[in-house]
């Protein structure tokens, strides 16, 4: 078993090096959205985590250039989408900017009018509690409002730059 033994120190660390170890570290993919009266608004984010059950908060991690998350930060209530392992086009469609991002997406609105995505593995309404400023990122953390989840499909993942399932991302 061969391992990659680079120390470095704080000062040493560069994003190329960030993504290629955090790049081993799988995880799940999700939509936040939320309705502004207009029109819906969303986009995709994999920095989303369970943060406590009793309150039930949870937490994700917007750019610090996102467009979108200021106009759902404006509105406080949003729903959480998981996506299910066959939705690669719907992760890339929500992650693109200056796009019309729900174009061909079914949905309908969830407790708070926050669009439930069609065929999401999972769906979380929350209500914003607590933003922090963090480097590049935002750290949202958010009381749960409402939640959903359908168990026939499995998860889409993101692992080593790539989206994929279980199966197909080690290989």
């Amino acid at each position: 078993m061969s391992h990659d033994k680079v120390m470095t120190r704080q000062f040493d660390i560069d994003e190329r090096s960030l993504r290629r170890v955090w790049g081993n570290f799988a995880t799940g993919v999700a939509v936040i959205t939320a309705h502004d009266g207009t029109e819906p608004i969303g986009f995709t984010c994999q920095s989303v985590v369970s943060v406590s059950l009793a309150p039930p908060l949870m937490s994700f991690c917007p750019s610090a250039t996102s467009t979108s998350w200021p106009r759902i930060r404006a509105i406080g209530e949003f729903c959480i989408n998981i996506l299910a392992d066959d939705q690669h086009e719907m992760c890339r469609q929500f992650a693109r900017t200056g796009t019309e991002k729900f174009r061909g997406i079914g949905w309908r609105p969830g407790l708070a009018g926050a669009p439930i995505l069609d065929d999401a593995l999972a769906h979380i309404d929350a209500r914003l509690d607590a933003e922090h400023d963090a480097g590049d990122h935002t750290i949202v953390v958010a009381q749960i409002t409402g939640l959903s989840a359908q168990e026939v499909k499995g998860p889409l993942l993101f692992f080593r730059g790539g989206l994929g399932t279980f199966g197909d991302l080690v290989g």
